[in-house]
């Protein structure tokens, strides 16, 4: 039990860093006397955009049917609300089958609003990026959309394993294991997102220096013309 859940740490982990980055090229642009060289970046886009949210909605909407039958009482429910809410209990192989179902819906539906393609490929049009190969605007949008959809595959998949993977082993061994799921799930991306604050606020105070030392170089120069 050790061992699975230290692999299933490194798993959140490996795929909540994980990332797909398109190569973007700015031409290159004059500005005044100086010719500027075209530069390179990348357009990083996560495995998992829709973060914890699917495994937040999906185990909300499975558990509406158990919240309505204990307003309601035991013996007030009819015998086939009886059977849903019992087949939908946890660990139960419908209730799998449908929570899975409802993590892969939620992870697409989610990224779609999320990042929108289309202003992405607009933004870069209007910045003079684009992907080699790729012609500017519609195209690029329709690539973004498409390399998108495939991460975001891989990225449902991952999700659905990592949450149901708890509900197996709950029904298989009949112990108790909770290292897995929505709750590690949002351990781990608040841990990684308080790392990477921590880590900005470091650097920011190398960046103020540099713009600094930018500004008094460039005040002497104008004092001495």
């Amino acid at each position: 039990m050790i061992v699975v859940a230290i692999v299933a740490i490194a798993t959140i982990v490996f795929f909540e860093r994980a990332q797909r980055r398109l190569l973007i090229q700015y031409p290159k642009r004059q500005v005044g006397m100086k010719m500027f060289q075209g530069d390179t970046s990348h357009l990083p886009l996560k495995l998992n955009t829709a973060g914890v949210i699917p495994a937040i909605f999906a185990s909300s909407l499975l558990l509406l049917p158990a919240t309505l039958a204990g307003f309601s009482g035991n013996t007030g429910l009819p015998e086939w609300a009886s059977t849903i809410v019992a087949a939908l209990g946890h660990g139960q192989p419908l209730y799998m089958l449908f929570y899975a179902r409802l993590i892969g819906f939620f992870a697409f539906f989610y990224t779609a609003i999320v990042f929108n393609p289309k202003d992405t490929a607009d933004n870069l049009k209007k910045q003079g990026g684009f992907i080699p190969g790729i012609r500017p605007g519609e195209r690029t949008a329709e690539y973004i959309d498409y390399v998108l959809t495939r991460i975001t595959v891989v990225g449902a998949l991952y999700l659905i394993f990592v949450c149901i993977l708890p509900e197996i082993l709950i029904a298989q061994t009949g112990v108790p294991f909770y290292l897995g799921g929505t709750s590690l799930l949002i351990v781990v991306s608040v841990t990684l997102d308080t790392v990477a604050q921590i880590q900005g606020h470091l650097i920011a105070p190398q960046y103020e220096g540099l713009i600094k030392k930018s500004k008094l170089r460039g005040g002497k120069r104008t004092m001495m013309t």
